[in-house]
């Protein structure tokens, strides 16, 4: 069981709404749901759509063909019907769309009728056609009851009801009228969250103990904003929206330098703007994590869609050369992870650390059981009150045999805390002599970047160990990947090289990667960006060259399809 089913309509129509209730509702019965979205960079109107994909087993890509269509406009079906299974339907409402479609593939319910109907207001079309969703598939509604529950109770008991009656009048009106229907849900098991990158991102900086998170809105980072914001009460967190991103990377540099960990997020065009804050953080050694999510530009590009196009910038943006931290995730859970260990090793090293995402990762929905607490870092490696006590003179810049100095709170002991933005001695007085800069260089650059290269992960290694074909990438593109993998071994020897922890670049000691890329017939790096920008660092560190590349630069990412398709022909070459 492997399906896919795409809402579309415009921005305004409710889209989110029926395509995060339902994700919901299928990892509250046990099933694999993967989901992602593409939507216009306006308020109301354009084209829009939401697809979830439900399995038996984990999923982590989009597919191109869909089973289920819920058109809530014409260009719902003209433009997506191309994409439809032959066993597929489309489900619309005529009266809504002033348009009938024919054909035993096209089920006209009338969603704005039965939610006046049963609900008493048009508002619950969007309740109705996610009953009907339900029903078409013959799952049970009772989860779905319950969701809507939960959602509707505070709104009163009336309230709740009609939403209930809306959503069993879409629900009862499929699984009769939808006679042709041949779907089959199989295969479940206990309840699993359903959680997007954003989410995981702003989830692993409270488990990390974020106390103060300064932002401007700018898609599509401020999902980690909303999140934290939700939790500010709950987890004593301070939410600050900047009037731009200068500020904001200034006042975490603040609230950082005063005593608690925190972070800013941003996309590339606010990225730019917190370059000079980010080498501030690097000259007074003050901790930071900064999340960069990534879409089309230069310029404002394609706001809302997805690219991996600042690789280098994140990893390069700066003046001056000073060490840092940039993390990729893959997935959610290496998402939660990651943004973990980065705030541990930022506050450890007292660097800037960056966690590199983007659009497709940000607003994409996987389902996981749950994760391991266990694996996560907390040390306060802070002098709190007297804790330098034993400290015979307190120099905030002390050169040290591993770069670290001591870090203590201003105002909070007898020790007087001194930093400068310009080059300093080890008490953080302005210098201009030649001898102190060199030391001061040796001490924030090399000490600390020989020290973090041992903090690394190579990449993940997945499928077989020897292969003749070996397809490399990094970030969003985890999931995908592996599912090509899959496919692809049942006619083929094929491995994923897959890099999460990008800078320092991983060396070779615990996984020689450079061994298997050279044993292999054909490697192939595979990236959403025009110029291959992780093949380009990839020769620039270890001097290898990939034998093919696959870039895709349209703001859309990889299906599962296209990526096997590009693969094989690559490989049909060999």
């Amino acid at each position: 069981m492997d399906y896919s089913i795409k809402i579309t309509g415009e921005a305004g129509q409710g889209i989110q709404t029926i395509g995060e209730t339902l994700a919901r509702v299928f990892g509250r019965m046990g099933h694999y749901i993967f989901s992602h979205q593409d939507y216009e960079s306006r308020i109301r109107g354009g084209h829009n759509f939401y697809q979830i994909r439900i399995s038996e087993r984990p999923v982590m890509s989009p597919r191109e063909k869909v089973d289920i269509i819920v058109a809530l406009d014409k260009e719902g079906v003209t433009r997506h019907r191309s994409e439809l299974d032959p066993k597929g339907m489309i489900i619309y409402d005529s009266a809504s769309i002033k348009a009938t479609f024919e054909g035993p593939s096209f089920l006209d319910i009338p969603f704005a009728e039965l939610a006046v109907a049963h609900g008493g207001d048009k508002i619950m079309s969007n309740v109705v056609a996610t009953g009907a969703v339900l029903g078409m598939l013959g799952m049970e509604i009772g989860p779905l009851l319950r969701l809507i529950k939960e959602t509707f109770v505070k709104k009163g008991e009336d309230i709740v009801a009609k939403n209930e009656k809306a959503c069993r009048a879409g629900y009862d009106f499929a699984k009769k009228g939808c006679l042709s229907c041949s779907f089959s849900v199989t295969g479940s098991g206990g309840p699993k969250m359903v959680i997007s990158g954003v989410e995981a991102i702003a989830l692993g900086a409270i488990a990390s103990g974020v106390r103060f998170y300064a932002a401007y809105p700018m898609t599509p980072s401020t999902g980690i904003m909303n999140y934290l914001a939700s939790k500010e009460a709950q987890y004593g967190i301070i939410v600050e929206q900047a009037e731009d991103e200068i500020a904001a990377i200034n006042m975490a540099i603040g609230a950082s330098f005063a005593g608690v960990r925190s972070m800013t997020a941003t996309s590339g065009g606010g990225f730019c703007l917190m370059v000079e804050g980010l080498s501030l953080a690097a000259m007074t050694e003050t901790p930071v994590v900064i999340g960069l999510g990534q879409r089309p530009g230069p310029a404002t590009g394609l706001p809302t869609r997805t690219e991996q196009g600042e690789l280098l910038f994140s990893i390069f943006a700066g003046h001056g050369e000073f060490p840092r931290i940039v993390f990729a995730p893959g997935t959610p859970e290496q998402a939660f992870y990651l943004t973990n260990k980065a705030f541990d090793l930022s506050e450890k090293y007292q660097i800037p650390a960056i966690i590199l995402f983007d659009q497709f990762l940000a607003d994409s929905q996987y389902t996981y059981s749950g994760w391991d607490g266990s694996k996560l870092r907390y040390t306060d490696y802070r002098f709190r009150g007297e804790g330098a006590a034993g400290i015979d003179r307190y120099k905030r810049h002390a050169l040290t045999e591993t770069g670290i100095s001591p870090l203590a709170l201003p105002g909070n002991s007898r020790r007087l805390v001194i930093t400068d933005s310009d080059e300093h001695d080890e008490e953080g007085h302005i210098i201009e002599d030649a001898e102190t800069r060199v030391r001061m260089v040796e001490k924030r650059l090399h000490r600390k970047t020989a020290l973090l290269k041992d903090e690394i992960e190579p990449p993940i290694l997945y499928g077989d160990h020897r292969p003749e074909v070996v397809i490399a990438g990094w970030g969003s593109t985890f999931g995908v990947m592996k599912e090509a993998v899959d496919l692809l071994s049942r006619e083929r020897s094929i491995a994923m090289l897959h890099f999460s922890e990008l800078w320092p670049f991983p060396d070779k000691v615990r996984l020689d990667y450079t061994d298997i890329l050279k044993i292999a017939k054909a490697t192939i790096c595979i990236e959403n960006n025009a110029t291959g920008q992780f093949a380009r660092l990839m020769r620039s560190e270890t001097g290898y060259q990939f034998t093919g590349h696959i870039h895709k630069f349209d703001g859309r990412p990889f299906t599962i399809e296209r990526l096997k398709g590009e693969i094989d022909a690559h490989i049909g070459k060999l």
